[in-house]
């Protein structure tokens, strides 16, 4: 740190000239309203109001001036964060030397919100800043300058937070992908990429948003959810947690399976974290999310294309990544979602001796992860019959684990289905557990709230499995003598 407080004391040939007045705003423009630098969300049952709040115009525009002239004058402020102290002392004295060489006269009351304003643009997300730092926010969705909504405790509502214009937006997402060494332009005009906190983003400019830039963020707690917590939340009962411990340990090859933000990743990272620490692990992911704790754990991302001449290299994919980790030695493969022709790679690793595979798909039940498991392997480009592909998924996967937003907000798991092999050209599908609630007893997984994850009665056919493995379970964890879905 004593290197960037040095730059404090060096200043510029170009800074030691005087400075023009006239491409900054002169003195005339009357004050707006003060306004809270740290912008405040609306319960979601309130209503939202037409006049959002918004930056006084003249301290908008000093922002929008005055954060290129300062961020060329600290080189690290793409390392440094909105929350330190000590950074945001060094914005404000920068900021002083710059008012003072420009002549630029604010009052108390102005200067402290253009500080702020200017050390969420330097140092952090500008205009979002506040939602990212809030660890109750799980996702933070920006559909253009005017409209920003966030998603907290499995409920999304809409903010009053508005960026000054597209451009300051624009200038937000440079500062994202910056640090990362990505490329967000009109010849790369969608990114997804990783925060230094492990958060998901994902960047999406003109003309292809309608609205302005879209900004997706998807935020993980810093320390990963466990299993405990999964049970606290009410996600999964303490004898589902013991069965799926069982799975896991005996290396049955399970697919998580769910919508989009019905927290698959979260599961997936809680099952895997059930793999013994004397076993090789492998994790492959588009944006690496998963946050294993074992010792022995090899971490693979995607990468993107660099471009070179008239073409691009040096692209690696999901596909590749799982393909060059069947020749790693590895003991579990755990790749965080088949979307696309690896899902045939990894049906034939799960079936050529690489049991304990973990994976996820989109999918809105487990006959649905079927058929899209059989959509993704004919997408691998393989003239192979659907029959064929049928076959392969039936005898590589033993479980399917279908996670579940429901319309409560609650994230839970709403079924856990046994494959059974084929009879005829279908796959056979049984359900081990299923979520119910009173008024949905015996009728299929409900996507209420308030009900539990009760046993069918049936015992899966890789019982005996798990025995080998250490673990006898009680009948009582399968609802054995109580009839089909009995308490």
């Amino acid at each position: 740190m004593s290197s960037r407080l040095s730059r404090l004391n060096r200043v510029g040939a170009e800074e030691q000239k005087p400075t023009s007045t006239t491409s900054l705003p002169t003195m005339g423009t009357p004050p707006e309203p003060v306004r809270p630098t740290s912008p405040t969300l609306f319960a979601p049952e309130q209503q939202i109001e037409p006049d959002k709040r918004r930056t006084p115009p003249r301290i908008a525009m000093l922002r929008k001036q005055l954060r290129g002239k300062l961020l060329a004058t600290v080189d690290e402020f793409d390392e440094m964060s909105s929350t330190n102290p000590e950074h945001q002392q060094i914005v404000r004295d920068r900021l002083r030397m710059v008012l003072e060489r420009a002549n630029i006269k604010l009052g108390p009351e102005e200067l402290a919100q253009l500080e702020e304003a200017l050390i969420v643009d330097l140092l952090g997300f500008g205009a979002i800043d506040p939602l990212v730092q809030d660890v109750s926010y799980s996702e933070i969705m920006v559909n253009g300058p005017e409209t920003i909504f966030a998603e907290r405790k499995g409920k999304i509502s809409e903010t009053e937070i508005t960026f000054d214009d597209e451009d300051h937006v624009q200038w937000t997402a440079q500062r994202i992908v910056r640090p990362l060494q990505r490329d967000f332009s009109r010849s790369n005009p969608m990114v997804d990429a990783r925060l230094p906190d492990g958060s998901r983003v994902h960047l999406i400019m003109p003309p292809s948003a309608l609205e302005g830039t879209t900004l997706t963020i998807r935020k993980f707690p810093s320390k990963p959810l466990t299993v405990d917590d999964l049970i606290r939340f009410g996600s999964m009962s303490e004898e589902v947690a013991e069965f799926l411990r069982a799975c896991v340990v005996a290396r049955l090859n399970i697919v998580v399976s769910g919508g989009t933000g019905s927290g698959k990743t979260t599961l997936l990272n809680v099952l895997s974290a059930f793999i013994p620490d004397d076993e090789r692990i492998i994790t492959i992911e588009d944006s690496a999310e998963l946050q294993l704790t074992q010792r022995h754990v090899v971490r693979l991302e995607t990468c993107p294309p660099i471009p070179k001449g008239d073409g691009e290299e040096g692209r690696l994919i999901i596909r590749d990544l799982v393909k060059g980790s069947l020749r790693m030695r590895p003991d579990r493969v755990v790749v965080g979602e088949c979307r696309s022709g690896e899902a045939l790679d990894m049906l034939q690793a799960m079936n050529t001796g690489h049991d304990g595979s973990l994976t996820t798909v989109h999918a809105n039940s487990p006959r649905d992860a079927i058929g899209r498991l059989e959509t993704l392997a004919l997408m691998a480009g393989m003239d192979l019959p659907l029959n064929v592909i049928r076959r392969q998924i039936a005898s590589a996967v033993q479980l399917i684990v279908q996670q579940s937003r429901l319309k409560d907000g609650s994230r839970k798991i709403i079924q856990i289905t046994e494959l059974q092999g084929m009879e005829g050209d279908q796959v056979t599908l049984q359900d081990i557990f299923v979520y119910q609630t009173p008024d949905s007893r015996g009728s299929g997984p409900s996507h209420a709230g308030g009900g539990q994850l009760m046993p069918s009665g049936f015992r899966p056919k890789f019982t005996e499995r798990l025995e080998e493995s250490g673990f006898k379970l009680s009948g009582r964890i399968f609802g054995a003598g109580s009839g089909k879905f009995g308490n």
